[in-house]
């Protein structure tokens, strides 16, 4: 199954109220197809609270989320959720069944039957533990098929949460490349992150004074 193609993200006049306290208010952006965006800031700035709003996991208190595909075409509300790919806190991954049965499991899900998942077990350091139940997992090994599920999903848009969480330096190199490929398909990726990517990026910076 093709994935469309997006041509841009724009945000304006963005607020977010959680528990009665504004988050953040008055907030604008555009990010085009290949770019990235590096959401960043203190604990408790919004970072995390912006992607889940963007993804449309949480309401806009006020403000405008319009994701424009190739064609012209604008997409609001759930309409963002067939394009969006999610890597957060919670890797979705079924602890009864294997590396391999899990991916296998979401490649069905996104309808990407004919995906090469040894390739891409490979790619993400898992093809040794292909065979292993996800209960037995380390953290870094949860983080690594997490991002095989979220490539595996096709999506045009990445919205990242803490990418680099648990991975070791070679890791963190394999997260790099997997955006650098992402975007030059033109994919559009938008990270919260505490530690620098290491990649060519705009950064927006929320809590700033």
């Amino acid at each position: 199954m093709d994935a469309p193609t997006v041509s841009a993200l724009m945000v304006s006049d963005l607020a977010v109220v959680r528990g009665g306290r504004v988050v953040f208010q008055r907030l604008g952006f555009h990010i085009g197809a290949g770019e990235l965006l590096s959401l960043e800031g203190p604990n408790g700035a919004g970072k995390t609270s912006l992607l889940r709003v963007l993804a449309g996991f949480l309401p806009a208190f006020a403000g405008r989320i319009d994701l424009t595909l190739a064609d012209a075409t604008h997409l609001d509300g759930d309409e963002r959720a067939h394009v969006i790919g999610w890597l957060g806190h919670q890797d979705g991954i079924k602890s009864q069944l294997s590396v391999q049965e899990n991916l296998a499991f979401y490649a069905r899900l996104y309808g990407q039957r004919g995906a090469d998942l040894h390739a891409l077990l490979d790619q993400v350091g898992l093809m040794r533990a292909r065979d292993l139940p996800g209960q037995y997992l380390s953290a870094g090994m949860r983080r690594r098929l997490a991002l095989a599920r979220l490539v595996v999903s096709a999506r045009p848009v990445w919205l990242l949460d803490e990418p680099l969480a648990a991975l070791d330096v070679r890791g963190k190199a394999m997260v790099g490349a997997l955006i650098t490929a992402h975007r030059r398909h033109g994919g559009l990726v938008i990270a919260a992150t505490h530690e620098a990517l290491g990649l060519d990026c705009t950064r927006l910076e929320l809590g700033a004074s």
